[in-house]
């Protein structure tokens, strides 16, 4: 086994909160190292993928953001490579396509005056009598929208999105997506679109257009890679982290990682970032850290990508269509040419199908033929696409694409947080599943953006747990990130008796 010097940092995985901690390191001078499992892509789960020359996004990433410093750092590492995308989706239900954003005739013909009257009876019977305290999806759904309304809008997807009931869901999941979403704000928004008029100001998720790169997301990433090599940062592909064991007498992390071919590596480091899955992590970690059975009680949903490509036939300018018809499986559609017209060639569609599930189960285990053959029956049947248009097909699975809020999650994140602060203190999360939160591509950004900081002054300037907690945070698209230039939203407050110290991505 090699042995190499120590570097200062060590971060695990270039995904978004990893590069950008990186980025941000090298860029102010600091030796960083980066170690990335994968053997050829970087960006995690905003990698763009490809197939036979089509390109597509994994989940889909919309560039947006409030946040002055992340908008910056997009059109420094990527400053030519934008274009921008006008926002459209639709919901499909009961046979019946949605605008998304709702628009309000459509949503009354589509559904009809006895369920409309029905929708808001409910709505209002839930305002007179709210569940007190609410602890579940379903209950703080049912508080701010009406049972009706959670029925036809909201259980469904989401019941598909995390293979479990609402009512087994935390509460948490709805305040973080959805908090700010008004419903009479949303219908006279809505009534407004059916107009024609311009929408009202500060809607949340009400967005008309948003940036791109226009060869995906993973150009993003695949450029803070490079950069951050040019300032003297250092990246290693085809690495899976095995063990990371904390001297306290040194102040020194030991990681040992291991090659595909079997080879071993080892590396040490003054500061560890990780971004990897807390519980794997945890399990890693020597010595044992006390909170090994907390880490152990979280638990990650997985899902995979259909990706079908043929002729086409239907006009579809969908980003996405959201499935709410339980009588099939695919949870999402997307349009990876309406995302960006570079993603496929002219004349083809090229539709990816988001089948939401458990890493080993029996939809994750299903062969790629068969996973073909559910997905062209299932595009046909909710009408994007008919069989006999497919020509070519491919399958791409994702493991741990979202940690999972369940009803004790919380509980168990902060057992971890409060072990590892007082075991490891040299150790800094960062990004989705580094910290079991499920952030935006921005929100793991401002993550990674304020632990460099942090790792440079030598003391925690910053609560990094604060990202996406007490920042007000909305769609607000591209207008809404240009207005946003001097506000200092998605910045938590500096720690109590912190010293001052420049942004490190300040000029």
């Amino acid at each position: 086994m090699k042995r190499i010097p120590s570097v200062e940092t060590l971060i695990i995985g270039a995904g978004p909160a990893g590069l950008t901690t990186a980025y941000s390191l090298a860029k102010a001078g600091a030796e960083v190292l980066v170690l990335e499992q994968d053997p050829d892509l970087v960006g995690g789960i905003s990698r763009t993928a490809s197939y036979k020359g089509y390109l597509f996004d994994i989940g889909g990433h919309r560039f947006f953001s409030k946040s002055r410093e992340v908008v910056d750092l997009w059109d420094e590492i990527l400053p030519d490579d934008f274009i921008e995308r006008p926002r459209l989706s639709r919901i499909y239900y009961d046979g019946k396509f949605y605008a998304y954003p709702l628009r309000a005739f459509e949503a009354l013909a589509n559904l009809g005056l006895l369920k409309s009257a029905a929708c808001m009876a409910s709505f209002a019977w839930a305002k007179l009598s709210p569940v007190k305290a609410p602890r579940t999806f379903h209950q703080w759904v049912r508080n701010q929208f009406g049972e009706t309304l959670f029925t036809i809008f909201f259980k469904t997807y989401t019941e598909k999105v995390w293979g479990m009931s609402c009512d087994d869901i935390s509460a948490d999941w709805a305040a973080q997506r959805i908090k700010g979403l008004d419903l009479m704000a949303a219908v006279i928004d809505g009534l407004r679109r059916s107009l024609g008029l311009r929408t009202a100001s500060g809607a949340k998720s009400l967005i008309e257009s948003f940036r791109y790169p226009r060869r995906g997301p993973g150009m993003m990433w695949e450029a803070c890679a490079r950069k951050m090599q040019d300032f003297g940062g250092r990246l290693e592909m085809g690495l899976r982290v095995e063990a990371l064991a904390w001297s306290a007498a040194e102040g020194l992390w030991t990681v040992t990682a291991r090659r595909a071919d079997g080879a071993a590596m080892i590396y040490q480091a003054r500061n560890l970032v990780s971004s990897a899955p807390l519980r794997e992590l945890a399990r890693s970690l020597s010595p044992t850290p006390a909170s090994l059975a907390h880490a152990e009680a979280l638990s990650y949903r997985d899902f995979l990508t259909v990706v079908l490509i043929g002729r086409e036939e239907i006009d579809l300018p969908d980003n996405w269509v959201y499935i709410h018809d339980p009588g099939v499986r695919v949870g999402r559609v997307q349009n990876f040419r309406s995302w960006s017209p570079e993603m496929a060639p002219a004349g083809k569609t090229c539709l990816g199908l988001e089948y939401f599930c458990f890493e080993g189960d029996g939809l994750w285990s299903s062969s790629d033929a068969d996973l073909v053959a559910l997905a062209k029956a299932e595009i046909a049947k909710v009408g994007l696409m008919a069989e006999g248009a497919v020509e070519d097909a491919c399958v791409v699975r994702q493991a741990k694409a979202y940690p999972v809020y369940d009803e004790t999650y919380r509980d168990h994140v902060e057992a971890i947080r409060a072990d590892f602060a007082a075991a490891y203190p040299t150790l800094h999360l960062v990004g989705r599943n580094g910290m079991h939160k499920y952030n935006n591509q921005d929100h793991a950004m401002m993550t990674g953006m304020l632990t460099a900081a942090n790792i440079l002054a030598g003391a925690p300037l910053y609560d990094v747990w604060g990202v996406n907690e007490d920042a007000e945070y909305g769609e607000a698209g591209v207008s809404g990130a240009r207005e946003a230039l001097a506000s200092q939203r998605l910045v938590p407050q500096r720690m109590a008796g912190a010293r001052a110290m420049p942004h490190p991505l300040a000029a």
